[in-house]
C-alpha cells in the first residue's frame, strides 16, 4: 500500500425508521486489547440502524458519509488505530525522541471533480494539505539522476496528505459526531440468520461483537483463503451466503511491497528532490523524503524507501506470510538501503532504520470499476475498498462513498 498516486453520491432520503443495520469491517485478528473511540451522537440521528465498517480509506469515507446522513456507526477494526494503508507509524530513536512515518501511501492525488470537492473539504477541516515539493526519476543503470517531474509551486500540483500524518483522514471522519470506533478487534466470522436482525458478527475467540441488519466489509480478504494463510482461521464469510460476490472478491491478484523507514541527523543534500521514482533496480521503486510534508517534525531528516513488487514476491516466495523474524526484517533493511547507497546520493548512515511488509500492497485488477462496490441487496452486503475501483485513495474514496449511496438507498425502504 505504498505510492498511491495516483462521488458520486446519490443518496435516497432516510426514513425515521430504520431499523438496524450493519456495514463491515477490518477482519485480521486482533492483536492488541479493545480500544474504543466513542463520539457524541448527533441530534438528528434517526432510528436505530447500526454500521460497521473498516477504518482504512473506504471504510473511513462510508462511516462518514452515512453517520452525515442520521446512521449509528460503529467501527470495528483490527489495528491499533484508524488508516490502514495510510497509517502512520510512530517509532523511537536512539535518543529516546519520538519518530513518525508514512510507511504506507506517501501522498495521494484526485482526478475526479466529486473527490476534489470532497479533498478540498477536508483540507478547510485541516486535517488535508497539498505536498509542494520537486518530484524526480533516478536511472540506477546510468546511475545518473533523470530531473523533476513536478516543480513546486506548479499549477498542476496535485499531491496531498493527511496532517499531521496520513491517517489524519481516517482519523478525522472516524471520530465525527454518530460513530463509534473498536480498534483491536478483528472480525473473525459473519454469521447470517434468518431472523428479524440477520448478521451475527463473532471475533476470533468466538464471542459475539453484536446483531445488525446490513454489512459493509471493506477488506478484500473476507473470503479469500489468503486470510486462512495469514491468520490459520476460515474466511469469515460463508461463500454460499454470496456466491456472486465471492466468484469476485475470491481471487484479487495483489502486488506485495516492503517499506524501509530511515532517519538521519543530517539532511541528504545530494538529492536534488524529496521523491524519487527508481528506473531499472530491481530492488527499489521509490523514494521520499517524510520530514517535507506540511505538520511533520523537522527533528531529524526521514526518509521511506518502497521496494519494487518484484523484490517482496520473492522474499515472501522464501518465507511466506506469517510474521517475519528480525532477523530477515534487518536482512531486507539492509539490501534496501545498500541499494539506496549505490545510488550516490546518500552521503551519510541513518541513525535508525526498520523495515515494514505490506503483504497485498497493491490489488492487481478492479472488480468493480462501474458500480464502484460490490452490493448483495438480499443480504444488505457492501463490499468497498480501491481493489474496486482503481488501487489507490482516490479509488478508496469513490468505493466508500458508492457503498454509502447503497446503503442509504436500501435503508430508505425499510
Amino acid at each position: 500500500m505504498v505510492n498511491f498516486s495516483t462521488v458520486e453520491l446519490c443518496c435516497a432520503p432516510t426514513s425515521s425508521n430504520y431499523g438496524e443495520l450493519l456495514v463491515a469491517a477490518s477482519f485480521l485478528v486482533e492483536e492488541s486489547p479493545p480500544r474504543r473511540i466513542t463520539r457524541p451522537k448527533s441530534d438528528h440521528l434517526h432510528g436505530r440502524l447500526e454500521c460497521f465498517v473498516g477504518s482504512a480509506v473506504s471504510g473511513a469515507v462510508c462511516a462518514s458519509t452515512l453517520a452525515s446522513n442520521g446512521v449509528s456507526v460503529t467501527i470495528f477494526d483490527s489495528g491499533r488505530g484508524p488508516g490502514g494503508r495510510t497509517s502512520q507509524r510512530r517509532e523511537v530513536g536512539e535518543d529516546g525522541k519520538e519518530l513518525t512515518f508514512d510507511h504506507g501511501a506517501p501522498f495521494f492525488s484526485v482526478t475526479n471533480s466529486d473527490a476534489m470537492a470532497l479533498v478540498h473539504e477536508w483540507e478547510s477541516r485541516g486535517f488535508v494539505s497539498q505536498w509542494k515539493q520537486v518530484f524526480g526519476s533516478f536511472d540506477c543503470a546510468s546511475n545518473k539522476f533523470l530531473g523533476s517531474i513536478q516543480q513546486e509551486g506548479d499549477a498542476n500540483n496535485n499531491k496531498y496528505v493527511g496532517v499531521p500524518g496520513m491517517n489524519s483522514i481516517s482519523k478525522a471522519l472516524c471520530n465525527q459526531s454518530g460513530v463509534e470506533s473498536m480498534f483491536g478487534t478483528g472480525i473473525a466470522k459473519l454469521e447470517w440468520l434468518e431472523e428479524e436482525i440477520p448478521w451475527l458478527l463473532k471475533d476470533s475467540k468466538g464471542q459475539n461483537l453484536g446483531r445488525f441488519d446490513g454489512v459493509v466489509a471493506s477488506d478484500k480478504n473476507i473470503v479469500s483463503p489468503r486470510f486462512t494463510q495469514v491468520t490459520g482461521l476460515p474466511p469469515p464469510l460463508d461463500l454460499n451466503l454470496v456466491p456472486e460476490l465471492a466468484t469476485k472478491l475470491q481471487d484479487i491478484p495483489v502486488l506485495p511491497c516492503f517499506s524501509l523507514m530511515l532517519a538521519f541527523k543530517e539532511p541528504l543534500s545530494l538529492i536534488p528532490a524529496k521523491g524519487l521514482s527508481f528506473k531499472n533496480s530491481e530492488i527499489l521503486s521509490w523514494a521520499h523524503c517524510d520530514s517535507t510534508k506540511p505538520g511533520r517534525s523537522t527533528d531529524s531528516e526521514r526518509w521511506i524507501l518502497h521496494s519494487t513488487p518484484g523484490y517482496a514476491s520473492s522474499v515472501i516466495a522464501k518465507t511466506g506470510l506469517q510474521k517475519l523474524s528480525s532477523e530477515t526484517l534487518d536482512k531486507i533493511s539492509e539490501e534496501m538501503f545498500k541499494e539506496f547507497q549505490c545510488s550516490g546520493l546518500v552521503s551519510s548512515l541513518p541513525f535508525f532504520m526498520k523495515a515494514h511488509r505490506w503483504g497485498s500492497a497493491f490489488p492487481a485488477k478492479s472488480i468493480a470499476v462501474e458500480e464502484r462496490c460490490l452490493w448483495d441487496r438480499n443480504r444488505n452486503l457492501a463490499i468497498c475498498g480501491d481493489f474496486c475501483v482503481s488501487p489507490n485513495v482516490q479509488g478508496a474514496i469513490l468505493s466508500g462513498l458508492a457503498a454509502a449511496s447503497k446503503l442509504l438507498q436500501a435503508s430508505s425502504c425499510l
